[in-house]
């Protein structure tokens, strides 16, 4: 049986926390900025943690079993 792959595009945008969780950027902050308020920019600048709904699917994503 063949190894399962890391899925590239995940390992580029999720890190890990020293306890094991997964972080994430916020989306929204690539383009038309100019109608968004600084303090919307800057909170979208932060990284988050995953939200436990995703988890499974993005720990599939890594290969974390």
């Amino acid at each position: 049986m063949p190894k399962v792959k890391t899925n590239s595009g995940a390992k580029k945008r999720f890190t890990f926390t020293g306890t094991g969780k997964i972080k994430r950027h916020h989306a929204y902050h690539s383009h038309i900025l100019t109608k968004k308020t600084k303090k919307q920019k800057r909170n979208l600048d932060r990284q988050t943690l995953v939200d436990q709904s995703n988890m499974k699917q993005v720990r599939d994503l890594l290969c974390l079993r």
